[in-house]
This record gives structure tokens, sequence and C-alpha cells, in this order.
């Protein structure tokens, strides 16, 4: 599939999910909701700031089949945010069952108000890094590759991607636990996908960009 099909493709599925969400936040803008102004923990202070403020399940990305995991977000209008996941890949997307490790560090400059309940990301980017589990898989370049070390200079195991990508969030009620939910999907590639789209030009961006979509849940909004 071409990118500008799938952007097209995406294009369509956040109308569909934007639209349902925005009737429902309409109907309910009388009731106690947080605001997407409430992007500042102003009661989440000193040593509370160590318990993670969100969680997160995601498909695809170079992080396994699905992930999920823990994270912060920090800074003026938590425009930054850590995550720590796990994934999992399934036996029948590889040689055998692996599971992934991944530290990622995201930034959301902006966000734009469709209602008071609903808020519209339109850019994130960000970098991670993650490892496979696996005998096959390795940091190091093995022994048994004595006379190949001009060419193995790269880690199976370690692989680093930036990312870009939008996202779509819906702010709770002040009584309820959850307090916001978002939808976003992103685009990413690897450094060795990278390295090998210069290196060969007649790789087309399908061929070497990841297509992932998740779901975060915002515990603390307040």
């Amino acid at each position: 599939m071409s990118i500008r099909k799938l952007i097209y493709r995406l294009f369509l599925s956040l109308l569909a999910v934007c639209f349902p969400m925005l009737v429902s936040a309409n109907s309910g803008s009388g009731d106690n909701r947080l605001s997407s102004n409430s992007r500042n923990h102003t009661n989440y202070q000193g040593w509370e700031r160590m318990i993670p403020t969100h969680i997160k399940l995601q498909y695809a990305g170079g992080m396994g089949l699905l992930s999920a995991g823990i994270g912060w977000d920090y800074g003026r209008k938590n425009r930054w945010e850590t995550d720590v996941m796990v994934g999992l890949l399934p036996k029948s997307y590889s040689d055998r069952f692996h599971m992934t490790f991944t530290l990622r560090q995201n930034y959301i400059p902006w966000s734009v108000n469709i209602t008071p309940q609903l808020a519209l990301e339109p850019f994130a980017c960000g970098v991670y890094g993650n490892i496979i589990t696996g005998e096959r898989f390795w940091l190091k370049e093995p022994e048994r590759y004595p006379g190949a070390k001009s060419y193995y200079k790269f880690s199976s195991r370690l692989r680093f991607h930036l990312y870009i990508g939008q996202r779509l969030t819906l702010f709770m009620s002040e009584e309820s636990m959850l307090k916001a939910l978002s939808l976003y999907y992103e685009l990413s590639m690897n450094d060795l996908m990278l390295i090998s789209r210069i290196n060969n030009r007649t790789l087309k961006l399908s061929d070497v960009v990841h297509f992932s979509i998740g779901v975060k849940a915002q515990l603390f909004g307040d």
C-alpha cells in the first residue's frame, strides 16, 4: 500500500472516530467534565511525580505485534512524555516467541480544542530505542563472523526509531479515575531502515516506514 493511500485511509478513520466522540461530547457539555486545558498536573507534586501518569497499549511500530507499558508526562502543559513498554512477538510472526523492551521519549508541542471535552493533537514526534530477546539477536558481533567486521557493524538486537504522528483525546468526568483517553497513530522508521533508504534510493517509503496505532489512558489530569 502506498503512503498516499495509507494517509487517506487514516484520515477517513480519524473522521469516523472523531464524529461519534464529538456528538457525545456536545451532548454532555453540561456535565462536570475536565476540559482540554487541564493538561497541567497542579495537584501532582513532590514524590507523587514518580507515580506513572498514564498507561499505553500499542499495535505494531517495531516493538512487537502488541506492546503495553506505563509512562510519565511532564513539562509545561505536559508536552513531554517518557514511556517504558514491553512487547510481544508471537512465533507465527518470527522463528519463535520473542519479547521486546522499549524506552520512548515523546514530544507533543500543541493541542487544538474541538470542543471543551475533545482535543486534537495534530503533531507528535519522538524517539525510542528497543531491544529484542533471542539467541539469534546480538548487541556485539559474535565470533562466528570473524572475517566480516567491515560488514556487520550494526546490532541486530538494538534498534533506534524516529516517529511522527497525531492524537485525538477525549476528556472524562472529574469523578472518574480515568481522566482522559487518547487514540493515536504513528509513522516510524528505525536506524537500519534509514541507512538502507539512503544507500538504496529504489526503496519506497512504504518499504521502510512502520505504521502503528495505540491508545493512551490518562490516570492523572489535575
